[in-house]
């Protein structure tokens, strides 16, 4: 990928203040480049800098960024050493900004949620940086909208939940059975690896049994799969399965829509479409 740089060494920052820039955090939408935003988009052809999660299409890096633009790659991946660290992220922000660069801070999905804008935007505020903030499509919304489930529906739901359960200290007893017992439609983000806990969970706080799941892999992409198939039926027929990352779960009456209005094909490749992240150190150095 053009211009692509590793960012695992912490930079030092500039001795003195320069006239600043400006940070645009920006979301790239959950996988489709064409789910990008149009204003996110005519950021991209003007950024000096792009500082990019890992959850970014190859194609919005290559073909709708400037030609001279610095991309620096920052991705995070559970159980990846190399992940980069949030205070070095962070630092990056700061160090182009202070060069009077504009630095486009790109992440995948909506940047508001499950997202760490919050320590950037501290980082910025501290620093007298100027911002904006420009929302994206999220991971839920592209995921429903591809696999042809209404995440709220007349009969079926009439709210949504955002979650997440990668560690099992995150939700308490009382909320567990709150959980199994709303009609509320759950979509749980990063949380495929714990879902056969997740699921034993709600089946013993007595989810009922029209309740249905719907595992997206790799939502909007060409590399989709979705597994579909009523909550009770996971243990026994599901368990210990891995997935694809990234994957987003959604819980309740709606998912057993999947069937119905299914209009994307499922992808019987197992490739990542996302570039893992990198666990080779690669040297920092700028667009020729």
């Amino acid at each position: 990928m053009k211009g692509m740089q590793n960012t695992s060494n912490v930079y030092r920052l500039p001795s003195f203040r320069e006239l600043s820039g400006k940070v645009i955090l920006a979301g790239a939408g959950p996988g489709d480049p064409e789910l990008l935003t149009m204003k996110a988009f005519r950021y991209l052809q003007q950024a000096d800098v792009v500082i990019t999660d890992r959850l970014v299409s190859d194609t919005i890096l290559e073909e709708y960024t400037k030609k001279d633009a610095l991309i620096i790659p920052v991705g995070k991946q559970s159980g990846k050493d190399a992940s980069t660290p949030q205070p070095v992220i962070n630092d990056l922000l700061l160090e182009y900004a202070l060069q009077g660069k504009l630095v486009l801070r790109l992440k995948g999905g909506d940047v508001s949620i499950f997202s760490n804008i919050l320590d950037e935007l501290k980082t910025l505020s501290e620093n007298h940086i100027p911002y904006e903030i420009i929302p994206g499509i999220t991971a839920a919304s592209g995921a429903a909208a591809y696999a042809g489930i209404p995440l709220t529906a007349r009969g079926y739901s009439t709210a949504v939940r955002f979650l997440t359960c990668y560690r099992d200290t995150l939700l308490d007893a009382a909320y567990w059975l709150d959980l199994a017992r709303t009609d509320d439609t759950l979509v749980f983000y990063m949380s495929s690896a714990p879902l056969d806990q997740l699921v034993e969970k709600l089946i013993s706080n007595g989810i009922a049994d029209d309740k249905w799941l719907a595992v997206v892999e790799q939502a909007t992409t060409p590399l989709q799969h979705i597994y579909n198939y009523p909550i009770h039926e996971h243990l026994a027929g599901h368990q210990g399965k891995t997935y694809a990352s990234p994957t987003l779960i959604i819980i309740g009456k709606v998912a057993s829509l999947y069937g119905d209005f299914q209009w994307m094909a499922n992808s019987r490749s197992k490739e990542d479409y996302f570039t893992p992240v990198e666990t080779t150190p690669v040297k920092k150095e700028k667009i020729s």
